[in-house]
């Protein structure tokens, strides 16, 4: 339990941090943000990527990837598994969770659905970088309707 409760205050410092005001208004700063939010969390995937799996097979299939990061990456992270995966069969994943750790702090009025984004970017990376880890090719895109319900879309990319 403590570990959940370091993890959330971590991840919530550093979304403060890199979301702070940027002095130069012409620099794009959010979108950077969000990039760099992004990518701290493809490394932390990357890594995560490479020690979970050790004692399974390498995977073949895109969707026995899909059904690790619900079950084992998810459990790692946020000590509970994703609450749903579904696909189209053409390379689209969509991975549900509709009490996700990250937001369940947050308000439940629509003013709060604005500041999700910068609180889901860590996780779309988290997942692209354990994905690119195992093999695939990714972008991930989070969606969120109501909270603290959030949707993630895993497009896994053909090379």
């Amino acid at each position: 339990m403590a570990d959940a409760v370091l993890f959330e205050f971590l991840h919530t410092e550093m979304v403060a941090e890199l979301w702070a005001p940027d002095p130069d208004p012409g620099s794009g700063g959010k979108r950077k943000s969000l990039s760099v939010l992004e990518g701290l969390g493809f490394r932390v995937g990357q890594a995560l990527g490479e020690r979970l799996p050790r004692e399974t097979p390498a995977f073949r299939e895109e969707l026995d990837a899909l059904k690790f990061l619900c079950r084992d990456l998810w459990a790692a992270t946020f000590q509970k598994h994703a609450d749903g995966l579904r696909t189209n069969h053409q390379g689209t994943y969509v991975l549900q969770d509709n009490s996700f750790p990250l937001l369940v702090t947050m308000g439940s009025g629509p003013q709060y659905l604005e500041e999700a984004p910068k609180f889901l970017a860590f996780t779309c990376g988290l997942l692209c970088g354990a994905l690119h880890t195992l093999g695939f090719q990714s972008l991930v895109t989070a969606s969120v309707a109501s909270l603290p319900a959030c949707k993630f879309q895993v497009v896994i990319q053909k090379s």
